[in-house]
C-alpha cells in the first residue's frame, strides 16, 4: 500500500465554529470516497499554538499546511485589488455579495490572488457583514465615533473608512486586538457578530452598533505546489468538497449570526439598529472614498457586482483535471 497523500487543514478558531465544522465537512467527504489514500489532519486554531492568525498565510503558502482560510483583507498588500471587496457599503444583501463572490467578481478575484501568490483558490467562505462594538458609548452617527481607537483589519482602504467616520484607525492583527480588547487599551473593533462572541469581545464591550458596514469574504487557499501534483480524481474530489462546504457554511453562518446576538443580548450588551436616517450619515461620510475607487479600481470592476440577485449558488470557475 503506498503511502497515504497528507491532507492538513486549519483555521484560527475552535472547533465549534462554522468555519472549522466546514472543513471537517470537507475532510469527511474525502475520507469517505478516498479512505486510506488520504491522511487528513485538522488544526483549528493556529493561535493555540503560538501562531498569529495572520500566519495561517504564510503557512499555507510554503506548504507548511494544505489548505486554509482567511479574511481577503490579509492579503490587499499583496493583491492590490482585493481592497475593491474592503470598499463600504458595497453590497446590499447576503444575495448580492454571495452571487459577486460566486460569479465574475469572485472569479477575476481569485486569478489575482493566484498570479502573486503560490495558492490555488477553490471558493470563498462568508465571513459576512461586519459591525461595530465599542466600550465607550452608543454608537448612531459617524460622529459618535470621533477619536474612538478601532481595530480594523490590515487594509489601508478599511483604515480610510473608519478615518472618515473621524475614528482613530489602527490596523493590527487578530491576536494583538484581542489582547488590546481585554486589556481595556482598545475602544472599539468591528466584526460580524459571530466573530465577535466567538472571542469574546462582547465580555468586555457594552455597546454593539449593526452597521452592516463591510461584507468581507474568506477565500479557501490551498497550497498549489501541492495540489498541482495531485492525482486528477483527488483534485475533481477537493474542488466538490469546497463547492459544497461552501453552501454548508454560509448556512452555518446565517445561524451563528443570529445565535450571536442573543447571546450579546444575554451577556447585558445594548444593541443598536440603525435607522434610515442614521445608516445615510455613515454612507454619506464615507462618499469620497467611494468616489476614488471609482478611479483607482475602475468601472469594470463595478460592473461585476451584480444590481440585483434572487439568490446565490456556491460555484467557483471550473477546472479541467
Amino acid at each position: 500500500m503506498a503511502n497515504p497523500i497528507k491532507i492538513r487543514m486549519g483555521g484560527y478558531g475552535p472547533p465549534t465554529t462554522g468555519f472549522s465544522k466546514s472543513l471537517k465537512f470537507i475532510g469527511d467527504k474525502l475520507a469517505a470516497e478516498f479512505g486510506s489514500r488520504v491522511a487528513i489532519e485538522y488544526i483549528w486554531n493556529i493561535m493555540d499554538h503560538g501562531h498569529k492568525a495572520e500566519d495561517i498565510l504564510t503557512l499555507v503558502e510554503n506548504g507548511e499546511m494544505t489548505l486554509g482560510y482567511q479574511s481577503s483583507s490579509y492579503l490587499t498588500d499583496r493583491v492590490p485589488e482585493l481592497g475593491f471587496v474592503d470598499l463600504p457599503f458595497l453590497f446590499a444583501s447576503n444575495a448580492q455579495a454571495r452571487a459577486a463572490m460566486d460569479g465574475k467578481l469572485g472569479v477575476f478575484l481569485a486569478r489575482k490572488i493566484e498570479e502573486r501568490i503560490n495558492y490555488c483558490i477553490l471558493g470563498w467562505f462568508e465571513n459576512g457583514f461586519r459591525h461595530i462594538s465599542n466600550k465607550l458609548r452608543p454608537i448612531h452617527l459617524p460622529a459618535d465615533m470621533k477619536d474612538m481607537k478601532i481595530r480594523v483589519l490590515p487594509s489601508e482602504i478599511q483604515k480610510r473608512t473608519f478615518e472618515l467616520l473621524g475614528a482613530k484607525a489602527m490596523r493590527m492583527d487578530l491576536t494583538e486586538a484581542i489582547s488590546m480588547i481585554k486589556a481595556g487599551t482598545l475602544d472599539a473593533q468591528e466584526n460580524p457578530l459571530a466573530n465577535t462572541v466567538t472571542y469574546g469581545v462582547h465580555k468586555f464591550h457594552k455597546f454593539h452598533t449593526l452597521t452592516s458596514h463591510f461584507y468581507i469574504s474568506r477565500p479557501i487557499f490551498f497550497h498549489r505546489t501541492t495540489f498541482d501534483v495531485w492525482p486528477d480524481d483527488l483534485k475533481r474530489a477537493m474542488q466538490k468538497a469546497v463547492t459544497e462546504a461552501v453552501a454548508f457554511q454560509r448556512k452555518l453562518a446565517v445561524e451563528e449570526n443570529e445565535q450571536s446576538r442573543k447571546a450579546i443580548e444575554d451577556a447585558g450588551c445594548e444593541i443598536v439598529e440603525l435607522n434610515a436616517k442614521e445608516h445615510a450619515a455613515f454612507v454619506d461620510a464615507v462618499a469620497p472614498l467611494l468616489a476614488d475607487a471609482r478611479t483607482m479600481y475602475g468601472e469594470e470592476m463595478f460592473k461585476l457586482v451584480p444590481r440585483a440577485c434572487a439568490g446565490a449558488r456556491p460555484a467557483i470557475r471550473p477546472r479541467a483535471y
